[in-house]
């Protein structure tokens, strides 16, 4: 039985709804949500002893089921008379103070200011199928009525699926007229997903338009969304933004039953925000393994991702994210990364929170009443303390903050918030901070303590930094580069003139200072914010051997190679990124490896020296014309990937001649290692500098 239109059009005609409730007969036909479903939000905005006009009642049991709780003042309308008949005598004895009147909507009878409530339950979305002429005009004269029969702080209450062109309409109207807008998300289509009448996989809202008095002269305009039953509305500057938010849930339930539907729809993420400020408070990731074979346990699992280590390859990065869920054996698996400037009380709260939520995003076929297990690593939420956090002018918000390691090491983190998924530079602090802290921790035991608040704290000095440890496999395999050298097993008495490119936390020319003894840095940075987060938080400090120069990279460079007595370096690092998200290439800018900036680069290179460079490039196409940019300047290039990230590192040199097959790199690897390791200099026993030129390959 054909019980839809054939158009969108046929909602709007008279003929369609007589010939629609002929065939229907008396079967109740609720399409925007049972009584069951919609009561919280009417009992909300409705008080028992209201008058309530309820415009297009068609068959539905809503007004009646409303009458039983105590709402007994309504009047119904209909264009259809045929509904009207039949709601009539399904009423007339049993619900004797309810009437049903058949009129048009658009051209009211009842004189102005009559009702408390006017109740519509799809009806402004089916008479506004199109935005034509004849539609808006008719919507127009429908809305003009409503606001006439309304009394001053009556209110609109409209059930409706908030389509773009309705809700812009509805919105725009009563916003021009001085009222109060507010948006409620009434349903969402996973409570659809199982009917045997099914409607739709958009969620439901209620538009509630409260009536001011009109106040001449002013421009007013309150819009507000309640993104929850209970929730509180949040305030929102716009009608832009009210239709910005709305279709962000319409797309929240569109992907919800995808995902019931569909296993393996690739990558799929989404942010939860804090219901009250709107601020991103968890970001889901949905990982499907589709070749895990079903049983009653292993259908879904949701991984708490520990505070401080989302970077991590594992939890940050997709094939990391695959790996993951293979090994946890689930159907699918959802990571949740905790935000920063958020607080979590512990594993408990955050399961409580996430708990109804996360079960939307459920694949079909689970068994009923199955417990849906929370993992994590330790079975904690880890820990991240943020020590600062600012704002450079060059880069952008940034904060400092200290997290556990897995070791139960803490570690310290420089995190560009437009990046905030990318640690920027990072150093592990001294295990001696955190036995201070305990002693401290131990005398203020009786004070209250939350629950995410780890046992020892680490304190926020630059000087609590281990400048013995490297963080970064990147920086290491830089280090790794100086065997390049000639005799590197005398390199710690050579005089050694470097030139590092991006200091972000110093670390790198931190460990090249302190560990040869003889060299000489020059460190060129275009942020002076930089240099003072790294002589604030990360312990560096300038010294006769370590100048820091706040320039630009490329004028820096290039101003050397036009002086007459040009200086000569025998190692220069480029570890600098783009400030551009667009680019393919992340690091270096593109400018750093065009073909006559490289010339000046070479120029300034010692005959044997090495230019050491980090490349992260995701575009495959670009990464092939850099290196080929390289080779032309530089005949001698090795490329050594770091495993589990996108970062290359390059180690350049002009005399193709000198190449060295894997053996002999290792050994002179394994000769510098030798002198480094010698007693009191303090060095990393987990740091093999020959483990970095293992899988050094020649382009």
């Amino acid at each position: 039985m054909n019980l839809l239109p054939k158009s969108a059009k046929e909602f709007g005609s008279v003929d369609y709804w007589e010939k629609f409730f002929q065939q229907r007969g008396k079967k109740a036909f609720e399409w925007y949500g049972t009584y069951l479903e919609l009561c919280g939000v009417l009992h909300k905005y409705i008080k028992p002893r209201e008058k309530v006009l309820v415009v297009g009642c068609g068959n539905s049991e809503l007004s009646e089921q409303l009458y039983d709780v105590g709402y007994q003042d309504i009047v119904n309308i209909d264009i259809s008379e045929v509904v009207i008949k039949q709601m009539k005598e399904r009423n007339a004895s049993r619900r004797p103070r309810m009437s049903f009147l058949k009129m048009d909507m658009t051209q009211m009878e009842f004189p102005d200011a009559s009702f408390q409530v006017v109740l519509d339950k799809g009806t402004l979305d089916a008479v506004l199928t199109d935005e034509e002429e004849k539609t808006l005009q008719q919507v127009d004269r429908m809305l003009a009525e409503v606001g006439r029969v309304l009394q001053v702080g009556g209110r609109y209450l409209c059930i409706s699926l908030a389509q773009a062109h309705v809700l812009k309409k509805a919105v725009g109207h009563f916003s021009r007229e001085g009222w109060m807008v507010r948006v409620h998300q009434v349903a969402s289509s996973q409570d659809q997903l199982l009917e045997a009448e099914p409607r739709f996989s958009l969620p439901v809202f209620a538009f509630i338009m409260t009536k001011f008095r009109p106040v001449t002269g002013s421009a007013l305009q309150i819009f507000e969304l309640c993104a929850q039953e209970q929730g509180k509305p949040v305030r929102l500057e716009s009608a832009e933004r009210l239709a910005e938010a709305v279709r962000e849930r319409q797309q929240y339930a569109w992907l919800c039953s995808q995902l019931y539907h569909k296993a393996g729809l690739g990558s799929v993420s989404l942010d939860l925000c804090n219901g009250d400020t709107g601020e991103p408070r968890y970001t889901l990731h949905v990982v499907d393994s589709p070749t895990v074979k079903p049983s009653r346990d292993n259908h879904f699992a949701i991984f708490i991702i520990p505070q401080g280590r989302e970077t991590e390859w594992l939890f940050g990065m997709e094939e990391g994210r695959k790996q993951l869920a293979a090994s946890a054996g689930f159907r699918r698996l959802i990571t949740v990364a905790l935000h920063r400037g958020q607080q979590y009380e512990g594993m408990d709260s955050i399961q409580a929170e996430l708990s109804a939520r996360v079960m939307e995003l459920a694949p079909a076929g689970m068994p009923a009443q199955l417990q849906v297990p929370f993992l994590s690593v330790g079975g904690d939420i880890g820990v991240r303390i943020v020590q600062h956090q600012d704002r450079s002018p060059l880069s952008g918000d940034y904060v400092i903050e200290d997290v556990q390691g897995d070791d139960k090491h803490y570690f310290r983190r420089l995190i560009f918030l437009s990046n905030r998924n990318v640690v920027q530079s990072e150093a592990r602090l001294l295990q001696d901070v955190s036995h201070r802290a305990q002693k401290k921790r131990k005398k203020d035991r009786k004070k209250h303590r939350p629950a995410d608040t780890p046992e020892d704290l680490p304190a926020a000095p630059g000087q609590s930094i281990d400048k013995s440890y490297l963080c970064c496999e990147h920086h290491k395999a830089m280090i790794a580069g100086l065997a390049l050298l000639k005799n590197p097993e005398l390199l710690l008495e050579t005089p050694l003139a470097l030139l590092v490119v991006g200091l972000g936390g110093g670390s790198l020319p931190l460990f090249i200072h302190d560990h040869f003894p003889k060299s000489c840095i020059h460190a060129v940075e275009i942020d002076p914010s930089m240099l003072e987060v790294a002589t604030q938080w990360f312990g560096f400090c300038q010294s006769d051997r370590m100048k820091v120069h706040i320039a630009d990279g490329l004028d820096f460079i290039t101003s050397l190679a036009e002086e007459e007595a040009r200086p000569h370096y025998d190692i220069i690092m480029f570890d600098v990124d783009s400030k551009d998200p667009t680019l393919g290439m992340s690091c270096p800018p593109p400018a750093f490896v065009a073909q006559l900036f490289l010339q000046k680069v070479k120029s300034i290179l010692t005959p044997e020296g090495v230019f050491i460079l980090n490349l992260v490039c995701r575009d495959l196409g670009l990464k092939d014309s850099v290196l080929a940019g390289l080779k032309a300047v530089f005949p001698l290039l090795y490329v050594r990937r770091i495993e589990g990230e996108v970062n290359e590192i390059l180690f350049c040199q002009l005399h193709s001649e000198r190449k060295l097959a894997t053996p002999e790199l290792l050994e002179m690897a394994r000769a510098l290692e030798q002198t480094l390791r010698k007693p009191g200099r303090g060095w990393d026993d987990t740091y093999v500098l020959s483990d970095m030129l293992n899988t050094v390959k020649i382009v």
